[in-house]
């Protein structure tokens, strides 16, 4: 029904925004993701999900499209509601849980708070053809390689390194040359650790 509001920003927060329409102020939730690319201009434009049940409409906002897209492909996975689908767009960025999911990706997915290993594997398994399709990813190496990824990560962990860093910079080194090694993963993030 609403599916973009442009107005004036009346009100900023972490987990929601106020704004001015025509007169009307509209409450809309949105992620963490979101608050950090709203800004501080007075003027405001999101990309919006009305969400209507029983006893209350319910309106999300998010900056980008693909956001709103990666929220709503989540709420179609049982067991993950509204809160649940903007804690995970807040833990991690769309991209990140699009890549997650077309790579099969449970340990980054089960790394957001409140998301367990079977609701992880649930989302995988419900999403993984649709994010294949609907963001045209071919299945590459990825899945092959992830294993060796998530061996190189472990062993980099051991060694004292946070995993997201470490994560970004395996990226990089398997963005190179796919076909790598744990041992070779392991020795080319090390040098850019």
């Amino acid at each position: 029904m609403i599916t973009h509001l442009r107005g004036k920003l009346v009100e900023k927060n972490p987990t929601y925004v106020v704004i001015e329409c025509a007169g009307v102020g509209y409450f809309v939730n949105i992620s963490l993701n979101t608050f950090a690319k709203v800004g501080d201009s007075e003027s405001i434009s999101l990309f919006t999900h009305l969400q209507v049940k029983e006893d209350s409409h319910t309106l999300f906002g998010f900056a980008e499209r693909s956001e709103r897209e990666i929220f709503r492909l989540l709420l179609s996975v049982s067991g993950i509601g509204s809160s649940t689908a903007r804690t995970m767009l807040s833990s991690l960025e769309p991209a990140q849980i699009r890549d997650a999911i077309a790579n099969g990706d449970v340990a980054t997915i089960q790394s957001i708070k409140g998301i367990g290993a079977k609701t992880a594997q649930r989302v995988i398994l419900d999403l993984r053809d649709k994010i294949l399709k609907v963001y045209d990813i071919g299945e590459v190496s990825a899945a092959a390689n992830n294993t060796n990824k998530e061996e190189a990560l472990s062993a980099l962990e051991v060694l004292g390194f946070v995993r997201r860093p470490a994560e970004k910079v395996v990226d990089k080194v398997l963005a190179q040359d796919p076909s790598l090694s744990v041992e070779n993963i392991i020795k080319l993030a090390l040098k850019n650790l």
